[in-house]
């Protein structure tokens, strides 16, 4: 099994807050990028997970000359264990403003599926520089203008199980990337994801795009015609580009073989001038 971590290069880390939240720091490596107005990328990780789901992601824009702000939530990878079953979606809020105060100036958010919603409802309050949302999971809006067909919810429990990944690859991740996951999933906050998940009987978190003021991209895994709906009903409820990448897998965007077309259209976005890089 090849481990995604051990590629990243020698970087700064450190525990914030009564928390102890771990946090990794990379510096942006391109000499020739003028790095100076550059707002820095916070990576926010989705449930189950923790920085190490964006190993693939970092060289790409440390390399582009970005510095980055990788975090993880309390009770997540190598943050201080606590009490699973009394974490709440506001306890992350809280741990995700506590790493923008860390950055110093206003981040681009870039938040994977919980971390995308738990993104937004931030955007709403926040100032950001900018917000990226990869195949995060839906707002109540959207969710109720393209709803998920055939959910039977999950049994409420006091924690969440970590997904048990027992396919050998799927059809962009090969044996290698779901080995890696497996490593490393742990359990989730049954409270947190109950919040906003369909899957879990929710009616979802509401986001006020009228609040977030902020340039705005969506990228989806798109497998179907409501797949494709409800990514680009949340680029059109945040006034946000969007990029559909059919045939791709939630986990497999950042994980798979081809989780490169979802880095360049971040940096291509970027690049744009629409943060003025």
């Amino acid at each position: 099994m090849k481990d995604y971590t051990k590629d990243l290069p020698e970087h700064e880390v450190k525990y914030i807050g009564e928390n102890d939240l771990f946090l990794e720091i990379f510096e942006g490596e391109n000499p020739k990028k003028d790095n100076s107005n550059r707002p820095p990328l916070l990576f926010v990780h989705g449930a189950y997970t923790g920085s190490w789901m964006w190993s693939k992601y970092i060289p790409h824009f440390i390399q582009d000359g970005w510095k980055c702000y990788v975090m993880n939530m309390r009770s997540h990878y190598r943050s201080r264990v606590m009490d699973m079953t009394r974490i709440t979606f506001e306890d992350y809020l809280d741990d995700i403003k506590e790493v923008i105060a860390e950055c110093g100036v206003p981040p681009i958010l870039i938040g994977f599926s919980m971390g995308g919603i738990l993104s937004q409802k931030v955007a709403e309050i926040l100032e950001l520089a900018g917000l990226v949302l990869v195949d995060s999971s839906v707002s109540k809006e959207v969710l109720e203008e393209v709803p998920y067909k055939d959910i039977a919810p999950v049994v409420p429990e006091l924690i969440v199980p970590a997904p048990t990944r027992e396919e050998q690859s799927s059809q962009d991740e090969s044996a290698d990337d779901i080995a890696f996951q497996r490593k490393y999933l742990a359990t989730e906050s049954f409270l947190a994801i109950n919040a906003f998940s369909a899957h879990f009987g929710a009616t979802g978190i509401s986001i006020d795009g009228r609040l977030i003021s902020c340039p705005c991209l969506v990228i989806n895994a798109v497998n179907s015609d409501d797949d494709d709906r409800r990514g680009r009903a949340t680029a059109a409820h945040l006034h946000a580009e969007y990029k559909g990448l059919w045939g791709t897998t939630h986990t497999g965007l950042l994980v798979g073989q081809r989780y490169r077309e979802a880095v360049d259209a971040i940096l291509e976005w970027l690049e744009k001038g629409i943060i003025g890089s």
